[in-house]
């Protein structure tokens, strides 16, 4: 399975490749995962891949062009940048695809993400919270947790 997550730099690209990496991992899947960061420090393209399998191992961190089942992107400016490494009939996940009128914070986009991308997956909503609860600091639980199933049931 080949995940790439896309946006700036500030949006939480890497934070939500990292959730997303723990949780396919702590459920015994082989993982590997990449990152590009370019001039992200300053607002510029991010991405960050994850590939993982159950029962056989991942060779490569990197997803090659058209082989990503789901493109998850954080600014819209980002789906023209990656839409090449989706394969056809991929998933693209977009912030149009949240109502993100409702985030208590936008900082949480990432999480709410997630949750939209949790739909796809058998993982429980428990697992994902166990990943995410290890990732992120204890203050943002609860936020974390409302942001995540405002993107599930959205």
């Amino acid at each position: 399975m080949n995940v790439k997550f896309a946006g700036l730099g500030g949006t939480g690209v890497i934070k939500a490749s990292d959730v997303m990496a723990e949780l396919v991992f702590e459920q015994g899947y082989d993982v590997k995962k990449a990152e590009v960061h370019g001039m992200s420090q300053r607002g510029g393209s991010i991405a960050s891949d994850v590939r993982f399998a159950k029962d056989e191992e991942v060779q490569s961190p990197m997803i090659p062009c058209g082989e990503a089942d789901y493109l998850v992107v954080f600014d819209e400016t980002q789906v023209v940048v990656n839409e090449a490494y989706m394969k056809q009939g991929g998933v693209l996940l977009t912030p149009a695809d949240i109502d993100v009128s409702k985030l208590e914070n936008v900082k949480a986009l990432n999480v709410a993400m997630l949750g939209k991308l949790s739909k796809y997956f058998d993982f429980t909503v428990d697992q994902w919270m166990v990943a995410l609860n290890k990732l992120f600091a204890e203050k943002f639980h609860e936020g974390n947790k409302k942001a995540f199933m405002l993107g599930r049931e959205g």
